[in-house]
């Protein structure tokens, strides 16, 4: 078979998997469509044990209702349910999804809205398919095919994800300036040892803080990774700067933040520049 019948075979079958998809999600038959979609609320929080594994995220005991029967469920996040929950507190809401009528196949999430239409795989198919056609363009054509074919949808997702980053970031920063920090402290640290593709070893650190809000909301959460010291961090003392509308987002060195916000935004601005200097090379030596 020619490298032409090869590109046809290859984009007639992803191309068939594109369309079924999202024939299934305008029909609203895919399974995340018919899940269903709940707020839960933190009933209990447990405080992690020192030295443990980070894995599990923190204990808690969630309440949720099913609406189409009405029945309350209360539940815990002791074995593989979703996302790992790394920051709780008593009364807040976490999302919690689960297929039509088996509510105890329940699974947490951060974002109820995330995947509602199920349109990853058919996404993930097209993908493909653009690769193809790219590799096809510079086998077949010349290789400054494959520039353009990068450099254009790369400088695309630059040019939207650039500034809402940056405007994120500024957010985040403003929150956490937004009212006086409090006292924390570092209540355990959790250790992982794991096993990198060489077959050596490494270990890592979570340290978990716990802190009380102006507002009296008591935080459990693991810390971010601009805690200095973290493995022998265990016990001490720490000045928390929080977001007040969300306590989940915190920080114990404001410095650090400054830092990842120029980092971001240098990140950002660098690999917009790459795309469009790749899609400006390969268009000039066309």
């Amino acid at each position: 078979m020619s490298l032409q019948g090869y590109l046809a075979l290859w984009c007639a079958v992803f191309g068939t998997v594109a369309l079924v998809g999202y024939a299934r999600s305008l029909a609203g038959m895919t399974a995340a469509q018919r899940s269903v979609r709940v707020m839960g609320r933190i009933e209990q929080v447990r405080e992690p044990r020192h030295g443990s594994s980070q894995r599990d995220g923190i204990f808690v005991v969630v309440s949720f209702q099913d609406p189409r029967s009405g029945e309350e469920f209360t539940v815990t996040n002791d074995s593989d349910h979703g996302e790992r929950i790394t920051a709780a507190w008593t009364g807040r809401d976490i999302g919690v999804r689960y297929p039509r009528g088996r509510p105890h196949a329940y699974q947490f999430t951060s974002d109820l809205r995330a995947g509602r239409r199920g349109l990853g795989w058919p996404n993930f198919a097209l993908f493909l398919i653009y690769v193809a056609l790219v590799v096809f363009a510079a086998i077949d054509w010349s290789w400054p095919w494959a520039l353009i074919g990068f450099g254009v949808p790369w400088t695309l997702s630059g040019v939207w994800y650039v500034p809402q980053s940056a405007r994120a970031v500024r957010r985040r920063i403003a929150a956490l300036n937004s009212c006086p920090p409090v006292k924390g402290r570092v209540i355990a640290v959790l250790t992982d040892t794991d096993t990198d593709s060489e077959g050596g070893t490494f270990t890592s650190h979570t340290p978990v803080i716990a802190f009380t809000t102006h507002e009296g909301t008591a935080v459990t959460a693991y810390c971010p990774d601009d805690l200095p010291d973290a493995t022998t961090s265990h016990g001490r003392d720490v000045t928390i700067h929080y977001d007040p509308d969300d306590p989940a987002v915190f920080t114990p060195d404001l410095a650090s933040e400054d830092r990842s916000r120029l980092l971001d935004i240098t990140c950002g601005t660098g690999a917009l520049a790459l795309g469009v200097a790749a899609a400006v090379i390969g268009a000039a030596l066309l």
